[in-house]
């Protein structure tokens, strides 16, 4: 079961989509290639595949899982994607240092009841702005810390709209997963300015419509 958002972009993973633990995983095609946003706990792994598949038909290789952030609902199944797949997984710096060190407490593993085995990152992105080729698309990485320290959004033009992949926009900010409230309000405000007709939003879903979007953004700011 999937939800068809484009003609080349899907919600293939979620709550009544994978697990209910899972957080909104998004698959986009970009010609002979594709890419994943975010992967799950990876507890409904099987289910996740079985998606993704019926979505690409055979027309895409996915080669690259885009991690927003190294929270385990959006980390946990990342190394079975790439078992299955070959996909190069990336992610910001500051937090790849924790899937790396296994850290079941920064990554919120433990609030799952989980232990988070080390991951190793293949793409360490280190800029404020990374633009990241995928076959025939330019998706770009922006660094937005708050909700963690190495929080990304990707941001890529499809059909004549903005779509902006804003992973947990909402938080929350807590001190064990190492939160930055000024850090945050100031990412919102950069995120108001990409001016996005389309937010996929990890818990909130699918978000349509400029002002929609500006509205979602602004009721998070200075709470």
């Amino acid at each position: 079961m999937y939800i068809s958002i484009l003609k080349n972009l899907w919600q293939v993973g979620g709550d009544r989509l994978t697990a209910s633990s899972d957080a909104a995983i998004y698959l986009i095609r970009c010609g002979g290639q594709a890419a994943l946003v975010d992967a799950g706990c990876g507890g409904a792994h099987e289910d996740l595949v079985a998606n993704i598949d019926d979505c690409l038909q055979g027309k895409g290789k996915m080669t690259h899982l885009l991690l927003t952030h190294c929270h385990f609902d959006h980390t946990g199944g990342a190394d079975a994607i790439r078992q299955t797949y070959g996909s190069k997984i990336v992610a910001h710096v500051k937090d790849a240092q924790y899937l790396e060190a296994g850290d079941s407490e920064v990554t919120a593993a433990s609030w799952y009841g989980c232990r988070l085995a080390p991951l190793a990152v293949d793409i360490k992105l280190r800029e404020k702005k990374t633009r990241i080729e995928i076959g025939t698309r330019t998706i770009t990485a922006h660094h937005w810390p708050g909700h963690s320290p190495g929080s990304l959004v990707y941001v890529t033009p499809m059909e004549g709209k903005v779509v902006l992949f804003g992973q947990d926009v909402h938080g929350p900010l807590h001190p064990a997963l190492l939160s930055d409230r000024n850090l945050y309000q100031d990412s919102l405000k950069r995120l108001l300015e990409l001016d996005a007709d389309l937010l996929l939003e990890g818990h909130f879903g699918i978000i349509e419509g400029k002002g929609a979007v500006r509205q979602f953004i602004k009721s998070y700011m200075d709470r």
